[in-house]
Formats: structure tokens, C-alpha cells, sequence
């Protein structure tokens, strides 16, 4: 089974999705106007709640499932979101175009300069992903799309930090924010990577 057919068939069976901890969490550090990408959106409720706080979406996800219902609630409900059906691994990230770049459970270390690229000089970017260090079950098995142990720091290293959330094993392992980390990261200078 391939990527497309993988996600089409996740999405066909879900009905909705919860938005990001990270956004919900720090809807206060938005602007009040920009534009805003939704990377590897799924059906959308990262979109959704950005585009209800005054900002103009861009919403790419591979799944046409996915993005069609996105694209059919954004039309019914007058937000201003255009969702793409876009594979990211051939997907170009215009240079310094967004105010607002949010990434919820989606990881590929290829893309990080891409990322970190798009977003403008002064502008957000909104990170939450799985972990390797876990206390329960859940999220992807590949090491591969789970982040280190303080990994976002690292990646956004040079980023302004404003927010940080990575508890791993420590303390009550049965409260907190476990299983994912999440960064909220204000970019100061223009990207030379």
C-alpha cells in the first residue's frame, strides 16, 4: 500500500480530528492577520482554528480525501482556507511567505530547512510531533518520524523560543503532556541555510 492510499483510507473512516495542543495552547501568540500554512493538515482542525482567529490558510495535506472534506467545511462555513492535495516530498516551500507555519504530527527531517525557510523574518512556527521516549502506546513504531529527546531545540536553534514542551519519562508518567514535544519558535533572521 502506498502513501496516498494509506492516509485516503485513515481519512475516509475518521469523522474529525483534534487540533494541536501546541496551537489551542498559545492561540494568544498569534497575529491578528497573515498568512498561515497547515502542513500535512489531514482534515483540518489546525486550519480550521486558524483561520477562525482572522488568518488566510494555506492547507496541504497527500490525502484528496482529506483535502476535499477540508475544501467542502471551509466553503460551508465561510473560512478563508485553500487546502492543495500535495505530496510534500515534491512539494516547493515559497521562500519567506508565511507569517504562521503550523506542523502537527508529521516529522520529515528532509523538509526541516524547507520549513524553517518559508516562514518570514518575525514570523511563527508551531511544532508538535510524537516522541521516541514514550510512556504509552501510540503514534508511529519508525523511529524515523519520532523526534529525540529535545530535538525541536535543536532544529530551531537560532529561532527565538517562546515555548517548549518536552517531558518525556519524568515525574507522574500517568499526567502531563506525554508521548509528543512541542515547540513554538519565532524566527528572528533570514535563513541561510
Amino acid at each position: 500500500m502506498d502513501v496516498l492510499e494509506k492516509w485516503n483510507g485513515i481519512y475516509s473512516t475518521r469523522n474529525s480530528s483534534e487540533p494541536a495542543h501546541v496551537l489551542l495552547d498559545h492561540l494568544h501568540l498569534l497575529p491578528e492577520s497573515g498568512q498561515c500554512l497547515d502542513l500535512a493538515c489531514g482534515l483540518g482542525a489546525n486550519a480550521i482554528v486558524l483561520a477562525q482567529q482572522g488568518l488566510e490558510v494555506q492547507a496541504w495535506d497527500i490525502s484528496d480525501v482529506a483535502i476535499n472534506r477540508l475544501r467542502d467545511y471551509a466553503s460551508t462555513h465561510h473560512l478563508p482556507i485553500t487546502a492543495r492535495q500535495l505530496d510534500l516530498d515534491q512539494a516547493e516551500f515559497p521562500v519567506e511567505n508565511f507569517d504562521v507555519i503550523l506542523v502537527s504530527r508529521f516529522l520529515d527531517r528532509s523538509k526541516m530547512a524547507q520549513i524553517k525557510r518559508a516562514v518570514r523574518v518575525g514570523g511563527l512556527i508551531f511544532y508538535q510531533t510524537f516522541t521516541q521516549t514514550k510512556v504509552s502506546e501510540g503514534g508511529p513504531g519508525n523511529p524515523a518520524f519520532l523526534l529525540e529527546p529535545n530535538e525541536l531545540l535543536r532544529i530551531f536553534a537560532g529561532f527565538n523560543i517562546l515555548s517548549f514542551r518536552d517531558e518525556q519519562r519524568v515525574g507522574k508518567l500517568n499526567q502531563g503532556f506525554r508521548n509528543e514535544s512541542f515547540i513554538v519558535a519565532r524566527k528572528t533572521k533570514e535563513e541561510t541555510l
